[in-house]
């Protein structure tokens, strides 16, 4: 017998088990998908109106402009048969390979056989030139107004990337490669990984983007020394250990976002902005919000702005004996200090000395890239969820902002995944954006409707807690911080918020990098940089066209704003207090907390 005979009946054997698991993996994601959950139509794509009237502008162009619509047809049957005998005509010749033009440069399509291979080349170009007219036709489309074309062009944008050949393994030569020379073992390997997500999330498919079992909290992320001094049914309040023997009399409050959770602002030692905070000489004081069940059905803005933003700073207060704070709110949490704020102006209260804003919106004329979501059918279904289950889970803020960047969110997660097998990365920031939260559900139709729809805030005044609360009544001095790339609260927009307010003391910094990376960017990474300009805070062009770059992180520069509103130097202050004992040492036990629905 030779050494060949020796390894067929070996390799028939791995061969026949990998069969089997593959028959064990589907039986059990058969099960899995069974129990997906019931959910709204409206919640699955938009609403019939959209269809009817892109539909009616095309047929008004084929009765007004037919040239036009036969122009686009020919041009792309020109550029794809073109493609398609240049491929032939290369095959011809007798060699297995692609025609000279390998087509127009894409990140998704790096492996060499995308370029060498006649197969894959021309999958690829057929691909892009269908996508290019695709997109083509939708921007030359006539008759849809603003908001109808974005809403188009972002649903187009989710077919096309959905069905680009490397999210299916016959035309995917990473997972073909992978599998023969695993000799099948990648694709079981990856079925797991599928079968796993989808049990893991009742029956609905949602990849894991990092390793849950390489982190635990307390442990490898929020290790900042601190411990929870008060605690009531929305927050843990976390006042962090002093690191230096004086600090600056004036404490510091930071509202994380309730979408997420606060920690990424306290991931590693080496990128905690908390942690930077604390070295800097600041007492430092933390929310640490709850992640609600259907028990938060019923709680709205005021709820937080009353049992959350106002009992936080009149505990910090208390803790300190401190008679003023900063304070701090990002994204969401910094709409939501900004009405704070009004709220205090218009109640006379001085309890505030100065405020930062990180990447929040307080003007919603420009919604941005949610505008796709932020109209009445997809708001009408985030109602009716929000009544049928208390809260708005957070699986549809998981899709949402997921779809946002399907690419790097959705389909490459997933091709490393389920078709090369491999296991999720061990990475502390996508671990933080996998452990998401629920949103309370009156709290979720208040912000969509009275913020991000009518705008009210901006326009006119929203009436909240017996006041009038408007954005020009916004006075104290303030810094926002704003990201030059963030698709989740543009620069513009957040610009224009700020340029409202009525403080008269504004200081502007855009940084570079987007809604997370832009934030969390510790000087010692010397990574992104950030720019400042002396021209007032009325037109973001001027602003922009007058702007400064500075290379390093802008913490220093928030650092030594901070510091002068302040106040002098003071004996580092013991965590709590005789009426505020150690409830628990931080991270605290709220941030732990996973709601079943």
């Amino acid at each position: 017998m030779t050494a060949n005979d020796e390894t067929v009946p070996a390799a028939s054997q791995h061969f026949k088990e990998n069969l089997a698991k593959i028959e064990a993996l589907t039986l059990r994601l058969s099960e899995a998908l069974s129990h997906k959950r019931a959910i709204n139509p409206a919640l699955e794509g938009p609403g019939a109106d959209l269809y009817m009237k892109a539909g009616g502008s095309v047929l008004r162009e084929m009765m007004e402009k037919p040239s036009k619509i036969v122009e686009a047809q020919v041009a792309y049957w020109g550029q794809a048969m073109t493609q398609y005998m240049e491929a032939t005509e290369a095959l011809r010749g007798g060699t297995l390979a692609p025609p000279a033009d390998k087509g127009r440069p894409d990140r998704r399509f790096t492996n060499p056989l995308w370029d060498s291979h006649p197969y894959f080349n021309f999958v690829k170009q057929q691909y892009l030139i269908a996508s290019d007219a695709v997109t083509d036709s939708l921007a030359n489309l006539e008759g849809l107004d603003d908001v109808d074309r974005k809403r188009m062009e972002y649903f187009a944008k989710q077919i096309v990337d959905l069905m680009a050949p490397t999210n299916f393994l016959a035309t995917n030569p990473d997972a073909l490669e992978r599998a023969v020379e695993t000799e099948g073992e990648s694709l079981v390997r990856g079925l797991e990984n599928l079968v796993r997500d989808v049990e893991a999330n009742k029956g609905d498919l949602v990849v894991t983007l990092a390793d849950r079992d390489a982190f635990k909290l307390g442990e490898n992320l929020a290790t900042t020394e601190g411990s929870v001094v008060y605690r009531n049914r929305l927050f843990e309040l976390i006042q962090y250990a002093p690191t230096t023997e004086t600090v600056h009399k004036t404490p510091l409050l930071i509202f994380p976002p309730w979408i997420n959770k606060y920690y990424v602002l306290d991931l590693k030692p080496a990128n905690s902005l908390i942690k930077w905070i604390v070295d800097q000489g600041f007492t430092l004081f933390v929310v640490a919000w709850r992640n609600p069940d259907q028990s938060f059905a019923d709680t709205g803005i005021e709820d937080y702005i009353e049992h959350g933003y106002l009992t936080a700073i009149e505990q910090v207060k208390a803790i300190t004996g401190a008679p003023k704070l900063s304070a701090v709110g990002y994204c969401i949490a910094g709409t939501a200090l900004s009405l704070t704020l009004a709220l205090l102006h218009k109640r006379k209260d001085k309890s505030i000395n100065s405020a930062t804003f990180f990447t929040a919106l307080t003007d919603f004329s420009d919604q941005g890239e949610f505008t796709a979501f932020l109209q009445d059918d997809f708001v009408d279904g985030i109602e009716a969820q929000c009544k049928a289950d208390g809260v708005l889970s957070s699986y549809f803020m998981t899709r949402t902002f997921s779809f946002l960047r399907a690419n790097d969110l959705i389909y490459q997660p997933a091709i490393r995944s389920y078709m090369l097998g491999e296991r999720p990365p061990a990475f502390d920031l996508l671990y933080w954006n996998g452990d998401s939260t629920n949103l309370a559900g009156k709290m979720t139709v208040q912000y969509l409707r009275k913020l991000c729809q009518q705008n009210m805030f901006a326009k006119g005044g929203f009436e909240l807690l017996g006041e009038t609360l408007r954005i020009k009544d916004v006075r104290v001095p303030l810094m926002a911080i704003a990201c030059e790339t963030d698709h989740i609260a543009p620069w513009v927009a957040s610009f224009n918020g700020i340029s409202q307010m009525g403080a008269k003391e504004k200081t502007f910094v855009l940084a570079q990098s987007g809604h997370i990376a832009g934030i969390v960017n510790p000087p010692s990474k010397q990574k992104y940089g950030h720019y400042l300009s002396d021209a007032p805070i009325e037109n973001h062009a001027d602003w922009r066209a007058q702007a400064t770059f500075e290379k390093e992180s802008w913490w220093p520069q928030w650092g030594e704003w901070l510091a002068k509103k302040s106040g002098r130097f003071v004996t580092a202050r013991p965590v709590g207090g005789p009426d505020h004992p150690v409830l628990c040492a931080a991270p605290g036990s709220y941030v732990l907390e996973k709601p079943e629905l």
